[in-house]
């Protein structure tokens, strides 16, 4: 008999991956007070990747849910999501302002409380966010959920009953395929899919669906952080190369600037 995916993608409002970024006059993050901000490109790949297996039918798809943790205007991207397809979301309402962004093992906390509440068998995330470029949430709840997981896919599918997941990640000289069971945990790459465009029916459509607020307590989740960043910094800017005549001057160089 085939299983029925309930999927649950979380998804995070960031800054616009093609903004440059900058660092704020206290060196402690990035600026972004005024800038555009969008749904974190990794988990435009989650939905998209939902969405796709909903339309393949096999397994059924029961449920998309889509949930991000953030500010008032993290609503936006909840909108997105279900303008591309998800069923309905959650915003879980937190004042960055005044306790700072989740960290990923809160939002690990955070999503295992969803999971058990909403019944999810697959979640489905980025596996990393392009404004802290952690890439620890997915490993993080698998753990804490004891779930198998499988990290930077590249393709997912199901086999016959759909109790059965076979996913393919992209590894240094090749690739490899990792069988596992539901429930289950992926996070996703690049590879995977190429996200649709949000049509103007479906971004009306959207505003009809469910968008449920919901706090840290209502989870009853610590939102106390463990880590304090000290310094953010610029990389220092790249310096010009130079030219050697033949090899001898070449490995001259080198040894002047104790390379070999």
């Amino acid at each position: 008999m085939s299983t029925s995916l309930r999927i649950l993608v979380p998804v995070k409002r960031v800054l616009d991956y093609t903004l440059k970024p900058h660092i704020n006059k206290t060196h402690t993050a990035l600026e972004n007070t005024g800038l555009k901000h969008s749904m974190n490109p990794f988990d435009e790949l989650s939905i998209e990747e939902a969405v796709r297996l909903r339309s393949r039918a096999s397994p059924p798809v029961a449920d998309i849910l889509a949930l991000s943790a953030g500010p008032g205007k993290a609503a936006d991207v909840l909108r997105t999501a279900m303008a591309m397809g998800a069923d309905r979301s959650i915003h879980v309402v937190v004042d960055v302002e005044e306790d700072g962004e989740l960290e990923p093992l809160g939002v690990a906390k955070l999503l295992k409380k969803v999971v058990l509440e909403e019944g999810s068998n697959l979640v489905i995330l980025g596996k990393q966010s392009i404004d802290d470029d952690c890439g620890q949430t997915g490993q993080m709840l698998a753990g804490l959920l004891g779930w198998g997981q499988a990290t930077q896919a590249s393709k997912v599918e199901f086999l016959e009953g759909g109790g059965k997941v076979r996913v393919t990640r992209e590894v240094d000289g090749g690739v490899e395929v990792l069988g596992g069971v539901l429930p289950m945990v992926v996070t996703t790459d690049l590879r995977l899919n190429e996200p649709r465009y949000a049509s103007l029916p479906n971004i009306m459509k959207a505003k009809k669906k469910e968008l449920r607020k919901k706090t840290l307590r209502d989870y009853g989740v610590d939102e106390r952080r463990r880590l304090k960043t000290v310094k953010v910094e610029e990389p220092p800017p790249r310096q010009g190369g130079g030219k050697v005549e033949d090899v001898d001057g070449m490995i001259a160089k080198l040894k002047e600037l104790g390379a070999i």
